[in-house]
């Protein structure tokens, strides 16, 4: 291959600050990194199609099967900073390593839990090795590859991220409905240790930066996230009230807000030597980057949330058919991915990102106005499939153009930072998508149901009202059927009722999801607005160090 090149021949010295491999392939590297990230991606959507299942087969609660996904995501958010770090002070060969052994480890463990609490614990040990892993591969690939082959090697990275996300629900399907629950967990046995031989194998260690680590910054940190994501993400849990005593959703989330803001305080008084530099933000393009990886992970938590549901409840698919409703998404992703990864080698990431977003919103917009509660399948599979072209776009020139202005002793802070705030996102796209579709049921289906009433005799229409009054949405989007007709109605008069409440929760579940999906279409306009806001920095620009920050943000 052309980008292989032979030991046999001399080879050019690297860039300054780039590592020399001895004549090694920077994609050699790739594997080990790809195969770890995969099964990361993987695991924050894999989960939701098998939640009927779980809490049937381990006798759990809605709410205790939800925290089979909360867990893994809450530790996953709250170290990736620390990890980030922990990467540029120990190296990000060991530290990968040392995560892909837990998560690989924790994996069986969740598939041979007997009980809910033991997957949930298990699940939240698993995010630990996520958080481990995922600085690092965004920093290995930094550090190795040279800047004019590094947009192909992010478009890789992209594919990864975008097909594994879009793969999670279909693979789940697939598992639970053949073998079984718990290989959607037993998959990444084999996964792990075929990635742990490439790690071994061909990553190479690379020079670390000694210094003294802020463990102020690191307990601020962890703890001001813990609180901002447990509340954002437990708040619909306890109907953004009160937990316990005087302990409530929103003093939980104010106090994270506090903690975070000490920590921002802290970071900026030690300077250079914090958990997070803060000169990295003083680059126009990172800082964007943060806002639109936010924006992209918020978007896919919110469209998938209420869209699966939707076709199982509303459309009756199985959980297979329905998570089979995005595959050629998956597929499409995986394709243009890697071609946008080289294309932003040549032109300015920035724009590559813009039409990626410009894609995304206008297919989330054709997708909410295609959402009926009679649509037909093939008119959601359509839109569903262009949607993996805006994924392929954005995900890699993104990673591409946030890791741009990266310099060797802050690749992994970057990382940890740039991961962290799309990991944010998500959390936030989670609270905001629940919130969003248990109001806008509660409006849509006793609306839905005036009008069904309206052809009900008048000695059962009262009732019919009242029962959908009394209707919990929460219930609703978890596939309670509706109105129950009382007791002593005439067996067809029994059946009109129940065709009118399920017409009713039908319709109007079509609508909250129509208007959730808006909502996500809003957040990628977000998105689009800082893609378009970054310098157009032509490919294969320079690191950026501490002068250079200072240049690029006193410029333009």
């Amino acid at each position: 291959m052309t980008h292989d090149p032979s030991p046999a021949r001399p080879t050019a010295a690297p860039a300054p600050g780039q590592v020399d491999l001895h004549g090694r392939s920077p994609w050699s590297v790739l594997p080990a990194l790809c195969l770890g990230f995969f099964m990361i991606m993987l695991d924050t959507t894999i989960v939701n199609i098998a939640v009927p299942t779980l809490g049937r087969e381990l006798d759990a609660s809605i709410t205790q099967v939800g925290w089979v996904n909360s867990a893994y995501l809450l530790s996953f958010a709250v170290l990736l900073l620390v990890t980030g770090r922990l990467g540029d002070r120990f190296g990000p060969r060991p530290v990968f390593i040392a995560g892909l052994v837990l998560f690989t480890v924790t994996s069986a463990v969740c598939g041979l839990a007997d009980s809910v609490a033991l997957l949930v614990a298990a699940r939240a040990v698993q995010g630990v090795g996520a958080a481990l892993m995922t600085p690092q591969t965004m920093s290995m690939i930094t550090r190795v590859f040279p800047p004019e082959r590094r947009g192909a090697a992010m478009g890789v990275w992209g594919a990864v991220a975008g097909v594994a996300t879009i793969t999670g629900p279909v693979l789940g399907g697939v598992l639970v409905e053949t073998v079984g629950w718990e290989y959607i967990f037993f998959i990444n046995i084999p996964v792990g240790v075929v990635a742990l031989w490439f790690a071994v194998r061909t990553l190479p260690s690379l020079p670390t930066h000694a210094r003294s680590f802020d463990v102020v910054g690191v307990l601020l940190s962890v703890v001001g996230m813990f609180l901002l994501v447990f509340g954002l993400q437990e708040g619909e849990s306890y109907d953004w009230g009160t937990i316990r005593g005087p302990v409530s959703v929103w003093l939980v989330i104010g106090a994270g807000v506090l903690v975070l803001a000490a920590f921002v305080w802290w970071q900026n008084r030690i300077g250079d030597r914090a958990l997070l530099p803060l000169r990295l933000f003083h680059v126009r393009n990172f800082s964007l980057a943060n806002v639109s990886g936010a924006a992209v992970t918020f978007s896919m938590t919110g469209i998938f949330f209420p869209f699966i549901i939707y076709l199982q409840l509303v459309l009756g698919l199985s959980p297979l058919r329905a998570a089979l409703v995005g595959a050629g998404g998956s597929l499409v992703s995986g394709v243009v991915a890697p071609l946008a990864g080289r294309l932003s080698d040549r032109v300015p990431a920035k724009w590559v990102v813009a039409a990626g977003f410009a894609t995304l919103a206008v297919v989330v917009a054709w997708l909410a106005a295609a959402v009926r509660p009679d649509a037909p399948v093939w008119t959601l599979v359509v839109p569903m499939t262009v949607f993996g072209i805006g994924t392929g776009l954005v995900f890699s020139p993104l990673a591409a153009a946030a890791t741009a202005g990266l310099d060797q002793r802050t690749a992994g802070a970057g990382a940890g930072a740039f991961n962290t705030t799309r990991q944010m996102g998500g959390v936030v796209g989670s609270a905001a998508v629940v919130a969003m579709l248990t109001s806008r049921l509660s409006v849509e289906v006793p609306a839905a149901a005036a009008d069904a009433a309206r052809d009900l005799p008048e000695a059962v229409r009262a009732p019919f009202l009242e029962g959908f009054a009394r209707l919990d949405p929460s219930a609703l989007s978890n596939g309670a059927a509706g109105f129950a007709p009382p007791d002593g109605v005439p067996a067809a008069l029994a059946e009109q009722v129940r065709v009118a409440a399920l017409d009713a929760v039908h319709t109007g579940f079509a609508a909250a999801t129509a208007q959730t999906l808006l909502l996500t279409a809003g957040a990628l306009v977000l998105g689009l607005v800082a893609a378009l806001g970054m310098h157009a920095v032509r490919p294969h620009a320079r690191p950026v160090t501490t002068d250079t920050a200072r240049e690029v943000s006193g410029a333009r």
